[in-house]
């Protein structure tokens, strides 16, 4: 009897502690619809990628997702509201790595890039050719970088505006092949690759998707990938530092941030989810057409990764001659 009575009461008492522990640990993330927030206008490139990546993680988790599109100020001004939003796992961010280089570019925001995000997951790269035109005799990164120090400053270089993207990977470039060059800013790619086209500018650092077609008339001759891995969509094209040039490799990319102080179980379980979503035969077929490459790190490698990217587009931003807004 007393055996029994004993039972009973642990029976009673653990049937108590439980829900109260269910309740101190609240329900399973997630059990409400998450907000993303996309810094530039509806149909950019990173919007697509952005909606393109949480319908299949929407799926996974059960919860719908809600892109909110706030555009403006090179992506600052979604930058902010998302720094400053609730830190509670249900608001996000997906941005390119131009969220690295306002730091340097802007005098003053109402966020510190760095300090005010936790990087949840790299997305896709997006890789940049160097493409030069054919009857420039040039067949090679290696004859590219003789000819300019043949001539200090004579080759010129194309880009899609300065501070931007496609200035600072022909920067970083032109850094580590020590030579000198006149910068070329334009109002955006196809003016610049047009030009590059004519023979009228000597070279670009273009979106794979824009050039390959260029490329495969023979109207244009890719010598290297800006990137630190092949593109898929070119694989006979080496990058940059394969091509003899440490230290070029440029990263254009778009990934996924949290508020610095959302709850790291949160940010580690949306690192999988992502990562299980672009592993996706569905996805990854649909970031090929878009001649994008999916990305996998850790949360860890992911912040080692956006350190060094900050450092990068800060040496960048200075040696370029960019004067921040």
């Amino acid at each position: 009897m007393k055996t029994s009575l004993v039972r009973s009461l642990l029976t009673l008492a653990f049937a108590a502690v439980v829900p109260l522990a269910v309740h101190a640990q609240g329900a399973p993330w997630p059990n409400k619809p998450i907000r993303v927030i996309v810094p530039f206008a509806p149909g950019a490139a990173t919007d697509t990628v952005a909606r393109q990546l949480l319908e299949q993680v929407s799926k996974q988790v059960g919860q719908p997702i809600i892109v909110e599109n706030k555009p403006g100020a090179g992506g600052t001004i979604g930058a902010s509201a998302a720094a400053h939003a609730d830190a509670d796992g249900y608001t996000f961010m997906i941005h390119s790595n131009s969220h690295t280089v306002t730091p340097a570019t802007y005098r003053k925001l109402p966020y510190d890039p760095a300090k005010d995000f936790i990087g949840v997951a790299p997305i896709v790269s997006v890789p940049m050719v160097l493409v030069i035109a054919p009857a420039k005799g040039i067949r090679s990164l290696a004859d590219l970088v003789k000819v300019a120090k043949a001539k200090p400053g004579a080759i010129n270089y194309a880009s899609a505006g300065a501070g931007g993207v496609t200035h600072l990977g022909a920067e970083r470039l032109r850094i580590a092949g020590g030579y000198t060059g006149t910068h070329i800013p334009f109002k955006g790619s196809s003016e610049a690759i047009t030009e590059v086209i004519s023979g009228r500018v000597d070279y670009y650092f273009s979106p794979i998707g824009l050039a390959l077609p260029f490329m495969k008339s023979d109207r244009l001759l890719g010598l290297a990938v800006s990137s630190s891995a092949r593109s898929s969509a070119l694989p006979g094209v080496p990058t940059s530092v394969e091509a003899g040039l440490a230290n070029s490799d440029y990263d254009v990319w778009i990934g996924m941030f949290a508020p610095v102080k959302t709850p790291r179980a949160i940010v580690n379980r949306l690192n999988e989810e992502v990562t299980k979503a672009l592993r996706s035969p569905e996805l990854r077929e649909k970031f090929a057409t878009l001649v994008m490459d999916p990305m996998f790190m850790t949360v860890d490698n992911f912040e080692t990764f956006l350190k060094r990217d900050f450092a990068i587009n800060a040496e960048l931003v200075k040696a370029a001659g960019v004067e921040p807004n």
